[in-house]
């Protein structure tokens, strides 16, 4: 019989890759907290309006990349594209930000579902650590979000990042902005690829962004967005800097920097790392004072970023860095036996009980066979039980590390494993 595979862009981890994705994860939650921001978690799936409203009806996102069906009530529903437009969907209906004067901080570790080119780092289904604070418009809250995705990266170990910040401006900077952009491409209009020719009318910062060769000609000497901002926004741009400098954070102003969602004002800005080749970027963020009001909330200034994960275990791997491990020692019974046997069966739920990780093998494998299991599994040590420790209420303990081994009671056992000191040394 045919076997099934996974769909194209859709990955399986395996237990030997899990322990990367754990500390990761560990990593961002601590990050995270130290920084006051609390865990919230949305539906993979959401009424396809809110995509269309918030990340924009003509986004490369939700033109091209969507999983969207009808469901058996005849409403559209999408698999989440991405973690922002979810969790401002949250925060008005589940009242987080309804008040005035309201704040919250929240972050998520969730996998978005894009039907894109599948690229290395770039899944169909891939996982992103995203943060959201609402109800502060001031660009301390910009910074404290950028600080915690520079802080996450550190203490990941990643190196040679970079971090690019601009600025769109608010909503009269971008008006202003998009016309002064239109202006400049029309009589280039021949020159854009096909997408972008379409994007003219509808979406001309997109062009900024895209990838195609002739976009990036037809772009060259464009008018940068921040020649446009109102003067509001550009104080808002110059403290973030001043603040970015003040905490010691290294960045460059990029003055084409966009980015993918049609809800962002003012500060953007994306990292990029070393090990990725040309696409480089593992994340990046930006202000949307205008999306709890677009998706039907009370007017809330709002500020988050979103990183890959997939992306940054890459350039981890790439660089080298080695994650921290810190998954508890396995302990492995050996059984001489059959009467060893049902004495370690015993024996492993006490181990267990007391919180030891405990495992054996129940097939009947010869003691030398048991011992390669117990080294393939990557057990650090092993019980040994035979027909001589049953009759002396004793076990042998051996370290697998260095071969030492030593026979004590087996009511030491417990406390042995849970000794600060290591069985074998004290």
């Amino acid at each position: 019989m045919e076997t099934i595979a996974a769909p194209k862009g859709f990955e399986d981890t395996l237990p030997d890759d899990v322990w990367k994705w754990q500390a990761v994860e560990r990593i961002a939650r601590e990050a995270a907290g130290i920084y006051h921001f609390k865990e919230i978690r949305t539906p993979v799936l959401e009424h396809s309006e809110l995509f269309h409203r918030g990340v924009g009806e003509t986004s490369e996102i939700v033109q091209k990349e969507t999983y969207t069906f009808t469901d058996r009530g005849g409403r559209s529903l999408t698999l989440r594209p991405e973690g922002t437009a979810g969790v401002v969907r949250a925060a008005i209906q589940r009242g987080l930000v309804n008040q005035e004067g309201a704040r919250a901080k929240v972050f998520y570790l969730a996998p978005n579902f894009r039907a894109e080119n599948v690229q290395k780092g770039r899944l169909r289904q891939h996982h992103q650590f995203g943060a959201e604070a609402f109800g502060v418009a001031e660009p301390e809250q910009d910074v404290e979000c950028i600080l915690l995705q520079m802080d996450f990266y550190r203490r990941c170990g990643v190196k040679d990042l970079e971090l690019q910040v601009n600025s769109l401006g608010d909503r009269e900077s971008k008006q202003r902005y998009r016309d002064a952009l239109v202006a400049f491409l029309t009589p280039r209009h021949s020159q854009l690829g096909e997408d972008s020719q379409r994007r003219l009318a509808t979406n001309p910062l997109r062009i900024l962004d895209s990838k195609d060769p002739r976009d990036q000609d037809a772009s060259v000497g464009a008018p940068p967005a921040v020649e446009s901002l109102t003067d509001k926004s550009r104080r808002h741009f110059q403290r973030v800097q001043e603040l970015l400098r003040s905490s010691g954070v290294p960045f460059r102003f990029n003055p084409n920097l966009v980015r993918g969602f049609d809800y962002y004002t003012e500060t953007l800005w994306e990292v990029t790392a070393g090990g990725l080749g040309a696409q480089n970027a593992i994340g990046g963020g930006g202000r949307y004072d205008n999306l709890v009001e677009q998706l039907g909330g009370r007017p809330t200034p709002g500020v988050g970023f979103g990183s890959g994960i997939e992306r940054l275990l890459i350039a981890l791997d790439a660089q080298n860095v080695i994650l921290p491990r810190n998954e508890p020692k396995l302990v492995w019974l050996v059984s001489h036996g059959d009467a060893a046997r049902d004495a370690n069966w015993k024996l492993m739920s006490e181990l267990r009980a007391a919180g030891i990780v405990a495992d054996m093998d129940g097939s009947g494998r010869s003691v030398k066979s048991q011992f390669k299991v117990a080294d393939r599994e990557g057990a650090t040590w092993c019980i040994v039980v035979g027909d001589s420790e049953l009759a002396n209420g004793t076990v042998v303990l051996k370290d697998l590390r260095t071969a030492q081994q030593t026979s004590l009671p087996r009511t030491e056992l417990v406390n042995r494993l849970l000794s600060p000191l290591p069985p074998g040394e004290g």
